[in-house]
């Protein structure tokens, strides 16, 4: 999967704040990645990561794609 610094990931389940979107802080063996709703930082190693992602807005793009 390829996933970017800058990326904003929509994860299948909420963050306690009620947000589900996650800012990629930091990508390798591990994903560090800021929560949009609350800015809890946390990292995640990347298999985990990877199955919990619904869908990944990249940095340049437009959030309606």
């Amino acid at each position: 999967m390829d996933i970017r610094v800058g990326d904003v990931l929509e994860l299948k389940k909420e963050h306690p704040c009620g947000s589900r979107r996650w800012l990629v802080l930091r990508v390798g063996m591990d994903f560090r990645l800021r929560c949009q709703g609350c800015s809890h930082e946390l990292m995640l190693p990347r298999s985990k990561a990877e199955k919990s992602i619904k869908k990944v807005i990249r940095s340049g793009e437009d959030e309606s794609v």
